[in-house]
């Protein structure tokens, strides 16, 4: 009786520290999960997952015929359900043969439903091309979901939207991941009306969502959208390039928007804030308000060769036909804002001060270090933030420096410079998710975007590991097209979302700091009955505690009871 105890205790033991599963394509799921016998499925990683728990993707193929849902949830930011991928590997979620069970309606290929979840290195792609009138499939979709974490994500060549957050209560980070040459061919909506790289969308309550230190690229539609969301959003040091075109840039759909940052359509006039972003050679426009019924907030934005720098185009709520001139609390506020050439449209009642517009800056090629986006598309830096290029940065004497006025955003010199890079200023890494090792680590976030703008406050660190691989494909993006409006579309088109949504929203929390330590190889099994996969060495030796603590403890009491009176 009393082994048997101790076996309960020690498996209870065993269990509460985080277990750790293993996938490979490889593998099989009738295996334990172990790193020695991995399961063949994320969808099997999820289905035996708890909080704390860490998955572990093996790099290699995954071919994939049907939806995947991740409909487990965590319980907090340091104890989230953690998929990533094993370090140093790239794991490809391929939808090439994936079949939708209704072409009527959006079937993402992966439906979370799951809150407190954290999505790491995986790459998604080839979304199966639908028949001419088939709705577009999301990649990626977070219906009513919670508090996630999207980080090092490569979204590419899907049949819709890369990335696609729905209603919800908000929360989530979109940290350090690129959605590129995603193409809803001949959708249900249009020609390549739905195909955005990343969108925040219907959410009415609950905190804001965080888009930092991310690369939209020659997604058919729109780079970022952010339609009917009713909750603002803060879009942050991310890039859209060429976006509104197909095929690598050969192409130009016929329903596509093209624009890079679309950021409006609120009926509630809420106000969305984008700080140190650029936008170049986007068919439409680089920055645009889409009928926002409320403005905006635009700090320090670099827009280049696009049809359109800025278009700030307001209507009513729920009448996009008619203009308005948005005026007080709901004027959109511009200050730093870069363009070139300065080209913008519906401008009127903007609060605009300290842009190059304003200034009467006519910008040169010669203002920059370079005016080449060579090498846009190339791999991450260590810490997975962007590619260090020269592109767009201001060269010493260039009249762009020291020619902004404060809004709360760190600066070097007199004053801040225009556009979204500091001259002399040393590069910030756009956040973290979180070390890679042994135990899956602690998912940090944390830290606060301070500034006049009023941003919510957002998570925070350095992220350690990166990806790896080529990021991308594609040709070289063409050349910025006709000057269309950009248009109001749908965002997704179809509310209605193939598959069963499960799983609580979870409830926010205060970020912590953010973790750290170097990417070190997963630990051995620890060979425990008790587990079906790996647990750490901190549980084994807390096993032989107790193990040690039962058996004084019998012994304890056999000697009390041997001493006691006959």
């Amino acid at each position: 009786m009393k082994a048997a105890v101790v076996l309960v205790v020690l498996c209870a033991a065993s269990r509460a520290e985080a277990a750790e599963y293993y996938v490979s394509p490889t593998g099989s799921d009738s295996n334990a999960g172990s790193q020695a016998a991995p399961f063949a499925t994320l969808q099997k990683g999820n289905d035996v997952a708890v909080a704390g728990d860490t998955v572990w993707l093996r790099g290699g193929t995954y071919s994939n015929s049907k939806q995947i849902k991740l409909n487990k949830s965590g319980k907090s930011d340091t104890n989230r359900i953690k998929f990533w991928a094993y370090p140093g590997e790239v794991p490809v979620l391929d939808f090439s043969k994936y079949v939708s069970t209704n072409t009527a309606v959006d079937s993402p290929t992966i439906l979370i439903s799951g809150s407190f979840l954290h999505l790491k290195g995986l790459e998604v792609a080839n979304g199966a091309v639908g028949a001419s009138g088939s709705h577009s499939n999301d990649a990626i979709r977070s219906e009513g979901a919670s508090n996630n974490l999207f980080e090092l994500l490569n979204i590419h060549h899907n049949f819709g939207p890369g990335l696609f957050i729905s209603k919800g209560n908000g929360g989530h980070l979109i940290l350090n991941c690129d959605s590129h040459d995603n193409y809803d061919k001949d959708g249900s909506q249009g020609d390549g009306q739905n195909a955005d790289g990343f969108g925040v969308h219907y959410q009415m309550s609950g905190p804001s969502t965080t888009i930092r230190g991310c690369r939209a690229w020659l997604d058919s539609d729109d780079g970022y959208d952010l339609i009917q969301q009713e909750v603002p959003v803060l879009i942050e040091d991310s890039w859209a390039i060429s976006n509104g075109y197909s095929d690598g840039g050969a192409g130009k759909p016929s329903s596509g928007n093209g624009n890079g940052f679309k950021a409006g359509s609120s009926d509630t006039g809420i106000r969305h804030v984008l700080q140190r972003n650029v936008a170049w050679k986007n068919r439409a426009a680089g920055f645009y308000a889409n009928h926002s019924s409320g403005g905006n907030t635009w700090l320090n934005n670099t827009s280049y060769m696009n049809a359109v720098q800025y278009n700030l185009l307001a209507s009513p709520a729920g009448d996009p036909d008619t203009t308005i001139v948005l005026s007080g609390a709901l004027a959109h506020k511009m200050r730093n804002n870069v363009g070139f050439p300065n080209k913008n449209t519906n401008m009127s009642g903007v609060d605009t001060m300290f842009n190059t517009w304003d200034l009467n800056i006519s910008e040169a090629s010669g203002d920059f270090v370079s005016t080449s986006d060579a090498g846009f598309m190339g791999p991450r830096q260590a810490d997975g933030s962007l590619p260090n290029l020269d592109f767009l940065k201001l060269k010493a004497q260039s009249p762009l420096i020291d020619k902004g006025t404060d809004v709360g955003l760190s600066y070097v010199g007199s004053a801040p410079d225009l556009g979204a890079y500091e001259y002399g200023a040393v590069a910030n890494s756009a956040g973290a998710g979180g070390a890679s090792n042994a135990s899956g680590g602690s998912t940090g976030t944390g830290g606060k975007t301070n500034g006049a703008s009023g941003a919510p406050a957002t998570s925070g660190g350095t992220s350690p590991v990166s990806v790896g691989g080529t990021v991308g494909a594609g040709a070289a993006p063409g050349n910025a097209g006709s000057n269309d409006s950009g248009g109001r579309d749908a965002a997704g088109g179809s509310n209605t979302v193939g598959g069963t949504a499960t799983g609580s929203a979870g409830r926010i929390t205060e970020p912590t700091s953010a973790g750290g330590g170097q990417a070190t190889q997963p630990g051995d099994d620890s060979g425990c009955a008790c587990t079906q996969a790996s647990s750490s060495k901190h549980a084994a030796t807390s096993a032989w505690l107790l193990l040690i603590a039962a058996f004084a403890g019998a012994r304890f009491r056999r000697r009390t009871w041997d001493s006691s009176p006959k």
